[in-house]
C-alpha cells in the first residue's frame, strides 16, 4: 500500500502540472502496485485502498481524454463501474462519478453505439436523467440526433457541463459531417462552397477543404463544390411475368 500511495502522490503532482505523458507512465506503475492488492476484484481491500484505486482510475480516464485516446478512456470506465456500483456501500460518492458516467454516454454516442448507450442509461436512476447536468447533456444530444436536429448538437459544444465533453462532441460532429456530406453528394450535383461549409457545420473554409480532401471524387471550381455524377439504377418492370402470374390466378 505504501508503494501505491507514493506513486499516487506523484501521479497527482503530474496531473496538476499538466504533464499527461508522465501521468500515463505513472498510471502503469500504480496499476502494477495496485494489482498486488487485487484492486481489480476489490476483494478484501480496505476502504482506503479502494479509494486510492478508484481515484487513480478516475485520473486515468481523465488523462485519456487529454491525450485523445477514447479506447483507453473506455478501459478505465469499465474498471470504474465496479467502484461506482458494486462498492458504492463501502465508499463515499465520487465527485467525478457523474461527470465520467456522462462522458461514457457521450463516448458511445460519438461512435453511434446507440444500443450500448441505452444499456448504460438503464444502470442509472431515472431522476439522474432529468436532474443531473452531466447525465442530462448526453441524453439531450441523443434526442437531437433522433430528431435530426444537428444544429442543436453543434450549438451544444458551447454549453457543455465540463471541458472534457468537448472532446467527444468534436468526434460526434465529425461523424455528423460525414453523414451530411454523403447526403449532399446524393442529393446535389454541386453546391456553393459557402453553402456547403455552412450545411456541413465547418468552422471555416479550411476545415471544409480538409473535409473535401477526404472525398477525392469531389471537385472545387469557381466557388462551387462539384459532386460526382449520379449513376441511375436500372429499374426493369417484369411486365410479362406479372401478366402471366395474374392470368394464372384468374384461371384458378
Amino acid at each position: 500500500l505504501e508503494q501505491a500511495l507514493s506513486i499516487y502522490e506523484d501521479l497527482k503532482k503530474a496531473w496538476k502540472a499538466g504533464n499527461y505523458p508522465e501521468c500515463q507512465k505513472l498510471l502503469l506503475s500504480i496499476k502494477v502496485a495496485l494489482t498486488k492488492l487485487s484492486f481489480l476484484s476489490g476483494d478484501g481491500l480496505s476502504a482506503k485502498e479502494l479509494l486510492i484505486a478508484r481515484e487513480a482510475l478516475e485520473l486515468g480516464a481523465r488523462c485519456s481524454i487529454k491525450l485523445g485516446d477514447p479506447a483507453a478512456f473506455e478501459r478505465y470506465l469499465s474498471q470504474l463501474k465496479a467502484y461506482y456500483f458494486d462498492y458504492s456501500g463501502k465508499l463515499p460518492e465520487s465527485a467525478y462519478m457523474h461527470e465520467l458516467l456522462g462522458l461514457n454516454l457521450l463516448c458511445l454516442l460519438s461512435q453511434n453505439r446507440i444500443a450500448e448507450f441505452h444499456t448504460e442509461l438503464e444502470r442509472l436512476s431515472p431522476a439522474l436523467l432529468h436532474d443531473n447536468i452531466y447525465i442530462r447533456h448526453p441524453v439531450a444530444l441523443e434526442q437531437y440526433l433522433m430528431e435530426g436536429a444537428y444544429n442543436k448538437v453543434y450549438l451544444s459544444r458551447s454549453n457543455v457541463p465540463a471541458e472534457n465533453y468537448v472532446f467527444f462532441i468534436d468526434i460526434l460532429m465529425d461523424t455528423i459531417r460525414q453523414e451530411i456530406a454523403n447526403c449532399c453528394e446524393a442529393a446535389y450535383d454541386s453546391l456553393a462552397v459557402a453553402d456547403a461549409t455552412r450545411m456541413m457545420f465547418c468552422e471555416d473554409q479550411a476545415q471544409f477543404a480538409a473535409l473535401c480532401a477526404e472525398h477525392p471524387a469531389w471537385g472545387v471550381k469557381e466557388g462551387r463544390v462539384h459532386f460526382p455524377p449520379k449513376v441511375a439504377a436500372a429499374t426493369e418492370v417484369p411486365s410479362t411475368a406479372s401478366i402471366e402470374r395474374c392470368l394464372g390466378y384468374a384461371q384458378q
